[in-house]
């Protein structure tokens, strides 16, 4: 998995700006989300990281969801189209994994959800889908 940056790029070990957060899901083809949600979304994370161009244009991020004990969640890895394939998924990913190594207490359980864009990345960096017995399972609560 790569943990080093092509020239060009900077990682930020801090959450991206709002509109920036807003605007790469959307680029990534993530659900969108209000600025409001954003907010409280970036200010809910456990960890969170953020790639910049040379010119401060943020175009990739992710970030982690966890309780601080045990278990953690990895959320809204997302690249910016043209900035794709070049390794900056695989640093933020690697970035967001030694937090979690770094700072929680004995052997954390990540999980994430892998879409067909994203599995060879989170297979490199050594995740596996659950066992036969397990499913992975959602439910948005919608309003009204």
């Amino acid at each position: 998995m790569e943990t080093s940056l092509a020239a060009g790029y900077a990682l930020r070990a801090e959450p991206p700006p709002v509109d920036d957060y807003v605007h790469l899901r959307t680029a990534a083809g993530l659900r969108p989300k209000s600025t409001a949600e954003a907010r409280a979304a970036l200010r809910g994370s456990w960890s969170c990281c953020h790639v910049v161009t040379a010119a401060g244009a943020t175009v990739a991020m992710g970030r982690v969801i966890g309780d601080g004990g045990w278990y953690f969640l990895v959320a809204d890895m997302a690249t910016e189209p043209v900035h794709q394939r070049r390794g900056l998924g695989s640093v933020v990913l690697a970035h967001l994994l030694a937090d979690i190594r770094q700072r929680a207490p004995g052997e954390p359980y990540v999980t994430l959800t892998a879409d067909d864009a994203g599995r060879r990345l989170y297979a490199q960096a050594g995740f596996t889908p659950f066992t036969a017995d397990q499913t992975g399972m959602q439910l948005v609560l919608r309003r009204g």
